[in-house]
């Protein structure tokens, strides 16, 4: 299994799926999960765009497979952001097109802006760019007071629609359980009060921000204000939905986003 030693303190597994043409040289697509997920949430993702970029996945620092860090760990969004330019530096990418779902497209935000150089486009699901809702708090201390798992499995309802296939929404839960609870926890209680209002400004890259029409996270007007304040945004609304329609509709997602991406050349 592939792992990249990235700082002393840090080793992130990554996954790469590449079924282009041999004798091309394809553009990669970078896929970021969001908090509490790993590499395996964007499984039915990938056999659309593998076909027509080399698609990497990887588990960000305290999930998934890679290094959890010790307690006190300083997170925040650049810290997330700088652990992917690493990741880049080490597989020797230049540009990549960067797409990330819930706190993985805030991350991924916040790469876009950090990094323009290295950022050829960028894709946001489901993600908010400011934590000022007390939900992010709460969400924090019921992880710490009943588990990862707990909070995944209760919050499976909000997530995902009720026409969700119940095998899905087990494994969904258990996935999400696998993290650890402290990780949880910090990562989450990092996040209350963080505003990217002043950053997205800064995003130079073509952006798309898909999310569902009436997604239960998003004040009203949320998804309007995040596309401008980005300079060069366009919105990819789903119908019939509330939760993340990344994952009820993944492969309708992951064809607006080819679609996305073909415009650009």
């Amino acid at each position: 299994m592939p792992f990249a030693k990235l700082e002393d303190d840090l080793e992130m597994f990554y996954d790469v799926d590449d079924f282009t043409d041999p004798w091309k040289s394809p553009e990669t697509i970078v896929l970021h999960h969001g908090m509490g997920k790993n590499t395996r949430m964007w499984y039915a993702w990938v056999p659309t765009l593998a076909r027509h970029y080399r698609v990497v996945r990887l588990d960000a620092r305290g999930f998934g497979q890679s290094t959890v860090p010790p307690p006190g760990y300083d997170w925040s969004l650049p810290g997330f952001a700088r652990d992917v330019k690493n990741l880049l530096d080490y597989l020797d990418l230049d540009k990549v097109h960067m797409v990330g779902e819930t706190l993985g497209g805030t991350i991924c935000m916040q790469f876009a802006a950090d990094y323009p150089e290295r950022t050829q486009s960028l894709t946001i699901c489901s993600s908010p760019f400011r934590f000022i809702s007390p939900i992010y708090a709460e969400h924090g201390e019921e992880i710490a007071r009943d588990g990862m798992m707990s909070f995944a499995r209760k919050g499976m309802a909000r997530r995902l629609d009720a026409n969700a296939d119940p095998a899905f929404v087990e494994w969904y839960a258990n996935e999400m359980g696998k993290t650890s609870t402290r990780v949880g926890y910090e990562v989450l209680r990092s996040q209350p009060g963080v505003d990217l209002s002043d950053t997205l400004p800064k995003i130079k890259a073509p952006t798309l921000i898909m999310t569902a029409a009436n997604f239960f996270l998003y004040p009203p007007g949320e998804t309007q204000e995040m596309q401008r304040l980005i300079p060069n945004a366009q919105i990819k609304l789903f119908e019939g939905v509330s939760g993340f329609a990344h994952y009820a509709y993944p492969e309708k997602c992951a064809a607006a986003l080819l679609e996305f991406l073909r415009s650009l050349k």
